[in-house]
């Protein structure tokens, strides 16, 4: 008899599966030089830029890491690193015009997916899960 799955490891192999997914895409789209981490790094980018200590909290990743992966995005151009407007000492990460392509793939990408997934569960489960994913979000999102 098999198992039964938790629920926070269900959760994870459907979010492996859509990075896979959209990183796989990106690659086709011409992103190259971009490893698996640097993309997640990427992923946690805000709009506006983010502070490198909030991306590698985000990503679970130890700060010199984190800088490691920046150093490299910022080497090939992904990304660059500007005045924080809000702290003259500090620094954002933000992603460069370079990068700026991509976004719309990606995106592209997560609708398809989202799309299959509602195809598959049926419009109210997928509404359900989403409300529900929204909902655990209020306790497990620290950056709210």
């Amino acid at each position: 008899m098999e198992r039964q799955l938790p629920t926070a490891l269900l959760m994870f192999i459907a979010s492996r599966y859509a990075m896979d997914r959209i990183f796989g895409v990106l690659r086709q789209a011409g992103l190259e030089g971009v490893s698996d981490a640097q993309m997640k790094l990427v992923m946690n980018i805000d709009v506006e830029g983010t502070r490198l200590s909030v991306l590698a909290e985000r990503a679970q990743i130890a700060k010199q890491t984190a800088t490691a992966l920046v150093d490299k995005l910022e080497a090939a151009g992904w990304v660059e690193r500007v005045p924080d407007p809000t702290d003259g000492r500090a620094r954002l990460v933000r992603p460069t015009s370079k990068a700026a392509p991509f976004e719309p793939v990606a995106h592209a990408e997560e609708r398809a997916i989202e799309a299959e997934w509602e195809a598959h569960l049926g419009a109210q489960r997928m509404a359900e899960l989403r409300s529900a994913l929204e909902s655990l979000r209020e306790i497990t999102d620290p950056y709210l």
